[in-house]
């Protein structure tokens, strides 16, 4: 029997363009804070899934990403494997105003995330618990979120976790400085030449200047001191990318050693970076995702 991460790859490579789903904004409220939170989903999702961005853009350039002529988005990417994808603009992201202190935490973010995944579950009671996909700092924020509340989410997925010494040291300025981004930053994550093509970097840099024209500021940065993987009991796939230089291998390695889960697969991604994704080995990383939530057959015998 062919592996459904095999399937699902051939699919992407011989299906060609994916045609895209409807992006749809919801507004929810969280301790009385607004959030926008975007969805695309097939007419019958078998799984449902919340993607939480990374430390610099949020959720439309970082995983609905539209070029003409090309299939970049994140969410289009998990609609055709039949999964409702959900995106979260945290505070002070894309939609999401920032609230009153002007700053976010990590423990503040992981609650938020909390939220809005009984938000998600509430909306299809049918389905499982939703699969949490963190990138980047968003990892980071994602598993601080499941080891608090672990019976909140049925699987946990990491791709460039940034974790590495230094990031315990909050910004020693007392007020938040709401620095303007720029073109340069947003083309920051695009590294390896030839894995995505100029008019897709174009369009990304267009879109985070457009969504995230400040960036947001973080302080309590000592809180990311409590990630303890020994503190992860659901099951977790851990993607790095080969050419990541944010995705340091011993961080990965130690991350992987201590999950408490035994449901665990840490998987390396030739030939992609910090966006891999968005670039020529999406759909290996779209295989990956698909064979991870779907490992367990469900009553369609997939």
């Amino acid at each position: 029997m062919m592996r459904p991460w095999l399937a699902a790859l051939l699919i992407l490579l011989w299906s060609g363009p994916l045609q895209a789903a409807s992006l749809q904004r919801h507004a929810v409220v969280v301790e009385g804070h607004p959030f926008a939170v975007w969805s695309k989903a097939p007419e019958n999702p078998e799984a449902v899934m919340l993607l939480i961005h990374g430390r610099t853009w949020s959720t439309r350039p970082d995983f609905d990403l539209q070029v003409p002529g090309e299939d970049l988005s994140l969410m289009d990417g998990l609609v055709h494997l039949g999964i409702a994808a959900y995106g979260l603009d945290l505070r002070g992201y894309g939609e999401t105003a920032r609230d009153a202190t002007g700053w976010l935490t990590p423990d503040r973010a992981a609650l938020d995330v909390t939220a809005v995944l009984e938000w998600i579950h509430r909306r299809h009671p049918e389905l499982a618990r939703p699969v949490l996909f963190g990138w980047s700092y968003g990892a980071m924020v994602s598993q601080l979120a499941v080891q608090r509340s672990p019976e909140s989410a049925s699987g946990l997925i990491l791709f460039g976790y940034p974790l590495r010494p230094g990031f315990d040291r909050s910004p020693e300025n007392a007020e938040p400085l709401r620095a303007p981004t720029t073109a340069e930053a947003a083309a920051s994550d695009f590294i390896l030449p030839g894995t995505i093509s100029d008019a897709a970097v174009e369009a990304f840099v267009a879109s985070a200047l457009t969504h995230d024209p400040v960036r947001m500021d973080w302080r309590a940065l000592e809180q990311w001191r409590a990630l303890d993987g020994t503190d992860v009991r659901i099951p977790v796939l851990l993607l790095q990318a080969a050419e990541d230089p944010l995705a340091l291998t011993d961080v990965h390695g130690l991350l992987f050693q201590t999950l408490e889960t035994k449901d665990k697969v840490w998987a390396v991604i030739p030939g992609g970076d910090h966006a891999a994704f968005m670039e020529t080995p999406r759909p290996y990383f779209l295989g990956l995702i698909d064979g991870f939530v779907f490992r367990h057959p469900g009553p369609n015998g997939r």
